[in-house]
This record gives structure tokens, C-alpha cells and sequence, in this order.
């Protein structure tokens, strides 16, 4: 999935652009380093990784450079042709892999891997460029271990630096009354969602467990975000200041269905 820097959201950027894009601003470049930050204090030592919407490859990189084994896939052919270039030596060395084709295929796609994943990855939002999130996150749950666990950046519906525009005041009322809106993109209609909206989507594969501000941690201090494992009704007021939020969902066990008596 090609996520867009927000700065260039009127058409379609990808490969060389986008990476020229995205680490221009001072903004971008402390969103992707919260949220490599994060991977790296969730996932475990030398865990196998898979990279939803892998873009560029900038994480997949970062990620194999420290001791992880990185699975990606991206549905952009630019984003692919660049990715195999800037993770060239580590996919030689087996470190990398990539996966690319329509989305359609990739949902369909049986999963391969010997080990199941520890830690999805999605950074920049490619969650938001998803209608149907259920049929995802069952992908997400077919390819990841027992103790499994989802790391997404998504955009945030509660940033107040959007309330300055007149399609937040247009789709205010749908996102109180039905979780969620969407705005045509350049790519493709680019979903803003609601925490519960999240977890109602993300269920009976994931549970939606804790929620992080898309932003380093104040100096001093730790990403510990906010757990919403119990349904903490004002998590929301943690999120106005950033554009991105980041969510973390842990693999539920699904019950096996019972025998008609």
C-alpha cells in the first residue's frame, strides 16, 4: 500500500519520490522514529516481523538491521521496485523478503512461513486505506504466532490541526454516529475510524489492547500509551495531538464452533 506523506496528498506518490517526501519534514522523520521505536520495545529479540503496506522499505530495513527477520508486502509496483533495491544485500542474506501483487491475491495467499509472525507491522497508515479491515485482521491472525500481536499507525479521527479543514465538519456527525468516514484520495477513499470502531473490526481476531500517541515520548519519559483493553471511554483526549495514533492488538484465540447436539 503506498502510504501518502499527508504534505503531498493530492496525487499519487511513490517510490524515489515518496522516500524524498517523507524524510523531508521533521514531522515525518519523529513520526517513523516513534514508531520504530515501538516495534523494537514490543516485538521480541530477533523476532520475525511482517510488514503490512512495507512501502519504500525504510522500516523493513531498520528492523533487519537489528536482529529481525522481516516478511513485507506492498501492492505498489514502484514502492516494490524500490524496495528491492534499498533492502538488496539483506533479502541476498535471507534477513528481507517481499511480496507484492493485488490485494485481492495477498488476502487469498496461503501462508508459508515455518515459524508464525510475532509482530504486523503497518506504519503511515496503510490500515487507512483498507475499507474491509475484518477480512485483514483474519489474514493478520491466519499468519501470525499464538502470542501474536498487531503494531499499526493509523490516522487519527481526533487531531484537532484537522478541525481547521471543512471535511472534518462535513463527516463529524457520520464519525460520531457510525465510527467512522472516509475522504477520496489520491489512491484510493482514506478511512478515518474511531477506537471502537477499531475493535469492532479488528474482533474475534484481535483485541484492540493499548493506543500511543503518533509522537516520541516527552523527554524523560516512556511511550506507555493507554490501555483500552477494558474500555477506557476517554483514550480519545490522548490523541488530539498528533495526526497519526498508534494501535496495539493482541491475537485472540478463536473457539472452535460447537457440534449441534
Amino acid at each position: 500500500m503506498t502510504q501518502m506523506p499527508h504534505s503531498a496528498a493530492c496525487r499519487i506518490v511513490s517510490g524515489a519520490e515518496y522516500v524524498e517526501q517523507i524524510t523531508a519534514l521533521e514531522s515525518d522523520r519523529r513520526t517513523r522514529s516513534a514508531f520504530q521505536d515501538l516495534v523494537l520495545r514490543i516485538a521480541p529479540p530477533g523476532a520475525a516481523l511482517f510488514d503490512f503496506g512495507a512501502g519504500p522499505g525504510i522500516d523493513a530495513r531498520f528492523y533487519a538491521e537489528r536482529g529481525c527477520t522481516v516478511a513485507a508486502y506492498d501492492v505498489d509496483p514502484k514502492m516494490c521496485e524500490f524496495f528491492a533495491l534499498h533492502c538488496r544485500d539483506l533479502m541476498e542474506a535471507g534477513r528481507v523478503t517481499l511480496d507484492g501483487g493485488s490485494y485481492r491475491a495477498f488476502l487469498a495467499r496461503k501462508a508459508v512461513e515455518e515459524r508464525g509472525v510475532d509482530l504486523v507491522t503497518a506504519n503511515f497508515a496503510p490500515l487507512s486505506l483498507v475499507a474491509d479491515l475484518k477480512e485483514l485482521f483474519a489474514k493478520f491472525h491466519a499468519i501470525t504466532a499464538p502470542n501474536g500481536k498487531v503494531l499499526a499507525s493509523v490516522l487519527s479521527p481526533y487531531f484537532l490541526g484537522d478541525l481547521r479543514y471543512g471535511w472534518w465538519w462535513r463527516n463529524a456527525l457520520r464519525l460520531w454516529r457510525h465510527g467512522r468516514y472516509c475522504v477520496q484520495g489520491s489512491q484510493a477513499p482514506i478511512f478515518r475510524r474511531r477506537l471502537a470502531d477499531f475493535a469492532a473490526q479488528s474482533a474475534p481476531y484481535f483485541k484492540l489492547q493499548r493506543v500511543f500517541r503518533g509522537l516520541p515520548p516527552r523527554r524523560g519519559q516512556t511511550a506507555n500509551g493507554v490501555d483500552v483493553s477494558a474500555g477506557a471511554r476517554h483514550a480519545w483526549l490522548h490523541l488530539t495531538t498528533g495526526l497519526f495514533m498508534f494501535l496495539l492488538f493482541e491475537k485472540c484465540e478463536l473457539r472452535e464452533p460447537r457440534s449441534p447436539p
